[in-house]
């Protein structure tokens, strides 16, 4: 791949030519993951020359000792891994490894080979892309692309086959993930303890409500997610979610909708002059701790939106129990923080864009489900619990209290 090539593919890509500084950050961003793999082997195959391979019988004095959090570089950059041991236990002593010890100096990437890695991604460029990451982190040329297909499917695998039977979950995210002109509708399940996890992805056009009970329907009788349990969705109020959520749940689903895309949906009505003062007394409204407090608030407002533009008092109305549901169970002030938009899922979907927001084409949907799941696997061991998940056990049971008084009013 020479430079004059690379820069005809960026021209062709409509692409905007990446600074050095620029493009180091995309290849952190993106390939971090595929060297700390590398290392990863590296590092394991010279233990099994020393020790042998894992639960073999061995009379070597050389034995597998555990691990250590340690540091390597890759380019320039630091990242932390953990480094394995071996143990001398004749001599009682530790066993250096060779490759970590290369590992520990900071090599210089030349920038060429960085901005040929960065527009061959941006360039449709997959293959070449992960070859030319070889000159930049030393990783043999004939492996990379087709371990990390490998690898990415066997991820998407471990993904889809997720038993969900065994997980609590006592609310559900359910929300979009733009993929150029494709979209995945991702739903994150909160556990009883308060734990974030991705159970499970459909790629569709949009959010209809045929393709939505069918995801959800997959959930419950392919994954074992339960539906003995009262569940509360936070959705953005697209029609198609909630019917097709109450379609396959019933009145165990209780739905709260996101305060945010409500309130933007109404001041979008408004003329800009008076948009911010709008949004900011809805904001307070919404914060009110109680149903009462709030809904009282909101109707103070209605009768302004009345008076300014009838479709943002019609946008108030339309679906104005669902924003408050929080309120109306008691909880808000608990729970509030976590559950009253959907911003827990979009700030998931926000770190998928490190794996990948710089691709501007997608070959096709394995592709993009490949991807999506690999990515999704890396970010979601280090998503924190939910804000105030020491009350969702107070979720469960006023939610349970709100579904039998409403078989009761019926």
């Amino acid at each position: 791949m020479n430079k004059k090539r690379v820069e005809q593919d960026a021209e062709n890509c409509n692409q905007i030519a990446f600074s050095p500084d620029e493009a180091k950050i995309a290849m952190i961003q993106m390939l971090i993951p595929l060297g700390l793999e590398a290392i990863k082997d590296t590092l394991a195959l010279e233990v099994e020359s020393l020790a042998g391979q894992r639960y073999e019988r061995n009379d070597s004095p050389l034995q597998r000792w555990g691990s250590n959090p340690g540091s390597a570089y890759l380019g320039s950059q630091k990242v932390e891994i953990q480094v394995p041991r071996v143990r001398d236990t004749v001599s009682n002593q530790e066993v250096p490894l060779k490759s970590y010890e290369a590992l520990q100096n900071p090599s210089v990437i030349d920038n060429s080979i960085l901005s040929m890695v960065i527009n061959g991604i941006s360039c449709r460029k997959y293959e070449r892309a992960a070859e030319t990451v070889s000159e930049a982190f030393g990783i043999k040329k004939s492996s990379v692309s087709k371990k990390f297909v490998k690898a990415s499917a066997k991820k998407l695998k471990e993904f889809q086959e997720r038993d969900l039977s065994k997980e609590d979950i006592i609310a559900i995210f359910i929300d979009g993930k733009t993929f150029s002109e494709n979209e995945i509708v991702v739903a994150m399940g909160i556990t009883l303890s308060g734990e974030k996890k991705i159970i499970g992805f459909v790629e569709t056009s949009t959010e209809n409500s045929k393709v939505i009970k069918e995801f959800l329907r997959k959930l419950v009788e392919d994954k074992g997610l339960s539906k003995e349990e009262e569940l509360l969705f936070i959705i953005d109020g697209a029609k198609g979610l909630r019917k097709g959520i109450k379609a396959i749940f019933g009145k165990t689903a209780i739905i709260q909708r996101c305060q945010w895309h409500k309130r933007e949906n109404i001041v979008s009505y408004l003329p800009k002059i008076h948009q911010k003062r709008m949004r900011k007394k809805l904001q307070e409204a919404y914060l009110k701790p109680t149903y009462q407090a709030a809904k009282l608030a909101l109707s103070t407002i209605r009768k302004e939106l009345k008076l300014m533009n009838e479709s943002a008092a019609n946008s108030l109305d339309e679906g104005f129990e669902e924003t408050l549901t929080l309120h109306k169970l008691g909880i808000f002030r608990e729970l509030g923080t976590s559950f009253k938009t959907t911003n827990c899922i979009e700030s998931f979907n926000r770190q998928l864009e490190i794996y990948t927001g710089r691709v501007c084409y997608w070959k096709n949907s394995n592709q993009r489900q490949r991807w999506f799941a690999t990515a999704t696997l890396e970010v979601e061991p280090r998503l924190n619990k939910v804000k105030g998940h020491k009350h969702l056990h107070l979720l469960r049971k006023t939610m349970k209290s709100n579904v039998i008084c409403d078989k009761k009013a019926a």
